[in-house]
């Protein structure tokens, strides 16, 4: 009996001893180690939404996204209906044409110029930063007499006296100037004329260079006192200018109306996402030593299918719209997100490298000393998210990193008893933290540098364990 119990004794320790248990204590732990980081997805996908939440709150109150379309010539014209009556000298029933409305035909102008002075002012809220703009812009061009008859209206039913311009934006709370109408040496104010509603649409959408969907306030409608006159000169045009200048923030777009539309937009934005339907003519927008960018469009009558004039409404071009989205590329949060995904091939690897150390040296480790190890990577991720939302991400990573590095060294060389494994343990991670660091600040390349990395580091454990006796 007590050899049957020596022999269960022997084989226990056995297995409990060999390297094949060992990775399978590890594979468990690390599987464990799961629940924690399920808190830290968690933590930062709330954080994010309470500083989305900020975001929007800033921008209602300094002013939304910006999208502009006019202005537009606004030219009513009389319609009539046709009624029968009694005609005693002829004794009979006749025609007779009677006024019966007013409808409008709405010109686009012939030339369409937009100077954008967009600048970009940080703004913070609590903890948290965002960023909204001022833009002054200056806009000229003219309008050409239609040819009436093309639209079956008669040119003496016009009501020359009546004659407005209109334009439309999304952002009427944000203006800060009045906006006039100057043409033919007089000026014109423009009155609100109807409140936009708010409710989003489901085709009121734009979609960036990154193929992300963002939505749009509908637009709030301008138009300006009556012209009062005839406003084409003897050459059959109608020369405008006007200034818009509004506070907004995250877009600024416009509807490409004019025959021709040239758009010259600078900013001292350094990251800009050029976006919607047509993409700046320039190839040298973004300005040296990181002074912002200078964009210039051009847009002719062949690039979008726009009529010269329609009656009676003016179809939605929100599709056809253009301009710039002050994106953020990478904002500190995102950062955080993208460390947190490589959170288990770091306590994987962290607790590979222990493996080795332990086998290689002949070192005894308990699941316990593996489990604080890991608790401590995990840690790493809530100091990130803390320190980061107060002082910038490259600090905090630094700090936390270290701080984290520090902590397993320390508790290494306790258990260890070695300098040398230790000295090991200090440069793997450090190496691995800043491996991670190189990957979550890259945008275009994070791909290529974190596939030839993980090459490398499985080449490195290849290696190691080539002298494992399995």
């Amino acid at each position: 009996m007590q050899e049957l119990n020596s022999t269960s004794q022997n084989l226990a320790k056995k297995v409990t001893t060999s390297t094949t248990f060992k990775l399978f204590i590890i594979g468990v732990l690390s599987l464990t180690l799961l629940i924690p980081l399920s808190f830290i997805d968690s933590l930062i996908w709330e954080r994010k939404n309470r500083k989305k939440e900020m975001i929007e709150n800033v921008n209602r109150d300094w002013g939304e996204n910006v999208n502009l379309q006019g202005p537009i010539l606004k030219i009513p014209y009389k319609t009539y209906y046709t009624s029968f009556v009694y005609d005693k000298k002829q004794k009979k029933q006749v025609e007779e044409k009677k006024f019966k409305d007013y409808e409008y035909l709405y010109v686009f102008p012939e030339k369409l110029n937009l100077d954008i002075d967009l600048k970009v002012i940080p703004k913070r809220r609590g903890i948290y930063k965002t960023s909204v703009y001022k833009a002054n812009t200056k806009i000229s061009g003219n309008f050409v007499q239609p040819n009436f008859k093309e639209f079956n209206i008669q040119p003496e039913d016009i009501d020359w006296k009546k004659i407005t311009v209109v334009f439309k934006t999304t952002n009427n709370k944000g203006i800060e100037d009045r906006v006039q109408l100057q043409s033919s040496q007089k000026t014109y104010d423009f009155f609100l004329k109807e409140v936009a509603n708010e409710k989003k649409s489901v085709n009121t959408y734009y979609t960036n260079a990154r193929n992300h969907k963002y939505y749009i306030k509908d637009f709030s409608e301008f138009e300006t006192q009556n012209l009062g006159e005839n406003p084409f000169n003897k050459n059959g045009k109608m020369e405008f200018l006007m200034n818009y200048n509004v506070r907004g923030s995250q877009r600024f777009t416009l509807v490409p109306v004019g025959n021709t539309t040239e758009v010259k937009m600078r900013s001292n934005w350094k990251d800009p996402d050029f976006t919607g339907e047509f993409l700046p003519g320039n190839e040298d927008k973004i300005l040296p030593d990181n002074q912002g960018f200078k964009a210039e469009w051009k847009i002719i009558d062949y690039q979008r299918p726009f009529k010269k004039a329609y009656k009676n409404e003016v179809p939605q071009f929100d599709d056809y719209a253009f301009g710039v989205n002050l994106l953020v590329t990478v904002d500190d949060y995102l950062k955080t997100e993208r460390s947190a995904k490589y959170a288990y091939l770091v306590i994987f690897l962290t607790f590979l490298v222990f493996f080795i150390i332990q086998n290689t040296g002949k070192i005894q480790m308990h699941a316990f000393h593996y489990f604080l190890i890991g608790l401590a990577l995990v840690v790493f991720y809530t100091l990130l998210i803390s320190i980061s939302e107060h002082i910038n991400f490259n600090t905090s990573y630094l700090i936390s990193a270290t701080a984290t590095v520090l902590l397993i060294t320390l508790y290494s060389k306790a258990i260890l008893k070695s300098k040398k494994f230790t000295s090991y343990i200090l440069g793997i991670l450090s190496l691995l933290y800043l491996y991670i660091y190189v990957i979550i600040q890259l945008e275009n390349y994070a791909l290529l540098v974190g596939s030839i990395g993980l090459f490398m580091i499985l080449a490195f454990v290849m290696y190691s364990s080539r002298k494992i006796k399995w």
